[in-house]
């Protein structure tokens, strides 16, 4: 990937990378907003929250991360253009900013390309197997193998393949008897909202004997689309690109206002910035990575009775790394201090059915961090469209939660459950155009700036 340069950066963040124009919301301080059921009532904190956040503000950032760097997968260069941009926007906005590292696996990706160029309104990178030829490109003539019928001479050709995991490792051995230069595995279609992600195949090969060929695995969305190309046919030939990333470190991005002599209360609002494979990652998490810097923003001149903290998690796709390496490095007086964590996690999709702002708790049980969202959304009139406390991990939220902090993670999400999340999810199609919505966008700052800074000038309850 070429350096993103201060200029590029600049470029990408007024919308010179795709031009895509996002209706911008528009209400007073006062005003009803927009599927809430009552006009807010507001204390003077909210106020001076609400009057300023803006979601159009927040969009460059995310320009930045979405298109300008796309997918910013945990411990490689991509991940870590990410994490110095945002450090650079936490330091011009005057906190004592710091990287904190730490080891992650390796990844082995792939990039797909054309000699005229694939659709730029997907994302083309795949995951590459550890078990087939790495740091290799190779070119050649598509063949779609329909129903696992391969050609009798394959030679040079990339195989276009439906993947099944029970006959994987054949369908990959005759492939390469048959001269083929490179394996394309196509995952089977979920059910909807449900799409398959890219991944990276699993094979019986070894570091000192691998398959010979490059083989890959596409997301559903990628798929279809080589698959409606090659029908047409607008796709005769493909390149196929491996690469492997090894000895990797992510980073967390911290950030912090220390208020007094630095050994009183904390308030924490946190996001993760990395994404899957081929997901430019515009609502998982850059939204919620930039609601973290828009607040920052904001708050940094606030009146406040204790340190406000941001923490902006590496690694959180593999297994929510960076925020355990993170919990794990706190002493006990330290955990003690964070007075509640507020995870934001896709809080910005432009998907229709997620109607509900759902409070997730991984004890399943109501925390300052949830408490004070639900009463910030009772003050700014949604109180109807915001969950019960509902049991759920899988964000960085548990992170804090299994060592008894308290931190909830909050998200825009379909209405029955939290578990129906938007066809984009961790998918190419996880774009600004495709699935960002800044009223949504919007509304998610005001209810964590508003929570946030309630902790943060009353950090001792009544």
């Amino acid at each position: 990937m070429e350096p993103l340069s201060r200029r590029k950066m600049l470029a990408i963040a007024a919308g010179g990378a795709a031009g895509v124009v996002l209706p911008a919301p528009a209400w007073a301080v006062d005003d009803q907003r927009p599927g809430a059921v009552r006009p807010p009532t507001l204390t003077p904190g909210d106020r001076q929250v609400a009057g300023q956040v803006s979601s159009r503000l927040a969009l460059p950032h995310l320009r930045v991360l979405s298109e300008g760097i796309g997918p910013r997968i945990g411990g490689t260069r991509s991940e870590k253009k990410a994490a110095d941009y945002l450090a650079g926007v936490l330091d011009l906005l005057g906190y004592d900013t710091t990287l904190q590292p730490f080891p992650v696996a390796d990844k082995f990706l792939a990039q797909l390309d054309t000699p005229g160029g694939l659709p730029r309104d997907l994302n083309w990178q795949a995951g590459a197997s550890a078990q087939a030829a790495l740091d290799v490109t190779v070119r050649g003539e598509v063949v779609d193998v329909v129903g696992g019928v391969f050609p009798e001479n394959a030679t040079g050709k990339i195989l276009l393949v439906d993947y099944v995991a029970a006959d994987r490792d054949a369908l990959v051995a005759t492939a390469v008897a048959r001269g083929a230069a490179a394996v394309v595995f196509l995952p089977a279609d979920l059910v909807e909202p449900r799409r398959a992600s890219a991944f990276s195949p699993v094979l019986p090969g070894s570091v000192n004997s691998p398959v010979p060929i490059p083989v890959v695995g596409v997301a559903q969305a990628q798929k279809h689309r080589l698959r409606e190309l090659h029908a047409a046919g607008k796709l005769r030939k493909l390149t196929v690109a491996t690469v492997a990333h090894r000895g990797l470190t992510s980073h967390n991005v911290l950030a912090e206002r220390t208020h007094r002599d630095g050994t009183g209360p904390v308030v924490m609002v946190s996001a993760h910035y990395d994404t899957v494979i081929g997901a430019p990652g515009a609502n998982d998490d850059g939204s919620g990575t930039v609601l973290n810097l828009e607040l920052a923003r904001v708050l940094r001149r606030l009146p406040v009775n204790a340190t406000l903290r941001f923490g902006l998690w590496g690694s959180e796709e593999q297994g929510l790394i960076g925020s355990r390496y993170y919990v794990s490095q706190l002493p006990q007086p330290e955990r003690d201090r964070i007075l509640a964590v507020f995870q934001n996690d896709m809080v910005a999709t432009s998907w229709d059915p997620a109607t509900r702002y759902w409070l997730l708790s991984y004890t399943g049980e109501a925390n300052r961090a949830t408490d004070e969202v639900a009463a910030a959304a009772d003050r700014l009139g949604y109180a109807p469209r915001i969950s019960p406390v509902t049991l759920r991990g899988s964000s960085d939220h548990q992170s804090f939660q299994e060592v008894g902090i308290a931190s909830a993670n909050f998200s825009w999400r379909g209405e029955e459950s939290p578990a129906i999340l938007e066809p984009p999810y961790h998918s190419p199609e996880d774009t600004i155009a495709k699935n960002i919505s800044l009223e949504r966008l919007q509304v998610s700052i005001e209810l964590i700036g508003s929570a946030a800074y309630s902790v943060a000038r009353n950090p001792i309850q009544a």
